[in-house]
């Protein structure tokens, strides 16, 4: 699975900006999209995630950080997922990425563990 993200940009302290990762080529109806980020010389860090399951549907988790602030939706018309941010602040300054896997599960695989494919990246910048 090819992963492009996109959406990334310049945004000021508490604005909001959308990300996008399609994902036009998953034929499955279980699988999972992380949504990760990673400054240089830092580690790579978990935003959330949303998991797609057949006869549930979608459930998510988030990053305490991001918790209240980001939502991650899964829109199938689209074949998209997508990460909201809202009331950005300097330090969500960073580059951010997309995955998926299918035997993920979000709250554990949070760090990136079992995610099978991921994307290059879109970069964020918050301007105080």
């Amino acid at each position: 699975v090819q992963l492009v993200e996109s959406g990334g940009g310049l945004v000021q302290v508490g604005g909001s900006l959308r990300l996008s990762c399609p994902t036009p080529t998953i034929h499955k109806s279980d699988y999972a999209v992380g949504w990760f980020r990673q400054v240089p010389g830092k580690e790579r860090e978990g935003v959330g995630c949303v998991k797609q399951a057949e006869g549930i549907g979608q459930n998510t988790y988030y990053a305490a950080f991001s918790r209240g602030r980001f939502t991650i939706t899964i829109d199938h018309g689209e074949s998209t997922t997508h990460l909201l941010l809202n009331d950005v602040r300097p330090e969500d300054t960073a580059n951010y990425y997309c995955a998926v896997g299918w035997s993920v599960a979000c709250e554990a695989d949070l760090k990136g563990d079992n995610y099978l494919s991921w994307g290059q990246g879109t970069q964020v910048t918050v301007s105080s």
